[in-house]
């Protein structure tokens, strides 16, 4: 029989099906990371800081939904699978949340304003994108059990968010002045977003396939009995990931990462309008994660070759160097520097961009090792939640900075402070968080772990 660990279960169309889910998700994950806070300051007028914090206040939802969607997925039991129904399901209400989202009714008054945000972008982003995102990332887990067509998955979806997070850049201020400008510009935008949204992730929960559950339910024992994976409650489950050092680390990585991209979007919108004087060139900047393409198409070669391990840590130590100069670059406001620096950043963090569903997924083994138990929902949960988290925090923090360095978003002219403020954030932010990104990859060992947990088996 062929060993599980080398027998294909995906073609390649497949594979870009899967990946084609990520493509769908970015219109909508773009769209509120990136441009969420622009909407909101110069077309409605709400102050900066009291939507970011507003943002934080919701994610700190998203801990507690993310965790117990994780649960339900594992609990979860039908003729689709456990993750592509909840998939399939979430993509309607996210479509409609998110739309509403950008239709913030002008007659309301101004705390009117803040409530109506608030609930739609926590029905958005607390309940229905997690439920959505948790299932396809726990998808990857689920419809192969092969260790290398794991790390092509994730190269897969990363290179069609790529390329969705450069169409999203590049397009959306162009479309909002092109269907009018302000609120209405916005709205229109949004709903054609969310129907590519939801077309893609159809997509990819309708043709990929998971294997039978009873394949993952069983495993060998030393004398050769066939034992079944034990059954845990909701608080067993959650009591055995957030005692996992590993976990916690991978969590760490995702939040860390999802921080940078959060300050790096939502900034950027400040930064090229501001700074640079044009808004359009984020597109132009944006494009330069288009390398990152060729990093995940050489990603499961090197991994084969030197290991997960080694490659992410080697990747981001370079990283944290360029970002030396992105910093340097936006300061000196030298914009054909921070395109160069960007395109080489882009090929540098393509490893650990391309390997975080294949980690997870070791994370999750380490816990089947040790505790004999599946927990791949609750454990996908950490990059839903990493995700969202991140990016709010990233987000939050470019607001608070800016209202505290006193912008206003309807004014024509902003101070020396906002203008520093703004080459803070896009330029010395990214840096800081680059370094605790190398320290969290070299803490991050479960891959070496997992094999000596099989070779003393």
């Amino acid at each position: 029989m062929e060993n599980e660990a080398n027998k294909k279960y995906l073609s390649v169309p497949k594979k870009i099906a899967y990946g084609s889910g990520d493509f769908g998700s970015n219109f909508f994950y773009m769209l509120v990371s990136s441009f969420m806070m622009l909407y909101l300051t110069d077309s409605v007028g709400l102050n900066a800081g009291v939507v970011g914090t507003l943002m934080m206040v919701s994610k700190l939802l998203d801990g507690v939904t993310d965790v117990f969607f994780g649960s339900l997925i594992d609990k979860t039991h039908s003729k689709m699978g456990k993750a592509r129904p909840w998939m399939f399901f979430s993509a309607i209400p996210l479509a409609i949340s998110t739309i509403l989202l950008f239709c913030i009714p002008e007659s309301l008054g101004i705390t009117a304003q803040y409530a109506y945000f608030f609930v739609f972008y926590t029905l958005s982003n607390a309940v229905f994108y997690t439920a959505n995102n948790i299932a396809y990332a726990t998808m990857s887990a689920r419809i192969t059990k092969n260790d290398a067509e794991r790390v092509s998955l994730g190269s897969f979806r990363y290179a069609f968010a790529v390329v969705a997070s450069i169409i999203v850049s590049a397009m959306t201020v162009i479309l909002v002045d092109n269907f009018g400008g302000g609120a209405a510009g916005w709205r229109m935008v949004a709903i054609i977003y969310m129907i590519i949204m939801f077309a893609f992730s159809s997509i990819a929960s309708l043709v990929c396939k998971e294997i039978p559950e009873e394949e993952f339910e069983v495993k060998m024992s030393s004398n050769g009995e066939i034992k079944r994976a034990e059954k845990k409650s909701f608080l067993e489950l959650l009591k055995i990931i957030i005692t996992n050092k590993y976990y916690l680390i991978m969590l760490a990585i995702y939040i860390l990462s999802y921080i940078n991209t959060g300050i790096g979007t939502t900034s950027g919108t400040y930064y090229f309008k501001y700074i640079m004087g044009n808004p359009a060139l984020l597109g132009v900047v944006s494009m330069s994660s288009m390398v990152m393409i060729v990093g995940l198409i050489f990603n499961p070669s090197l991994v084969k070759k030197y290991g997960m391990y080694k490659v992410n840590l080697v990747s981001y130590i370079i990283t944290a160097v360029l970002s030396v100069g992105v910093m340097i670059a936006s300061y000196m406001v030298n914009f054909t520097g921070i395109v160069v620096l960007m395109f080489l950043k882009a090929v540098t963090m393509a490893p650990l961009m391309g390997s975080l569903n294949a980690l997870v997924a070791e994370v999750a083994k380490n816990v089947y090792l040790k505790k004999n138990v599946q927990v791949e929902g609750m454990m996908f949960s950490c990059s839903s939640l990493g995700m969202k988290l991140g990016s709010g925090i990233g987000s939050a923090a470019v607001g608070w900075i800016l209202a505290v360095a006193g912008y206003v978003g309807t004014s024509d002219i902003m101070s020396a402070g906002v203008i520093s403020a703004i080459k803070f954030i896009y330029g010395a932010l990214p840096l800081i968080v680059t370094v605790l990104l190398v320290v969290m990859c070299w803490l991050q060992k479960v891959v070496e772990e997992n094999q000596k947990l099989v070779n003393e088996k």
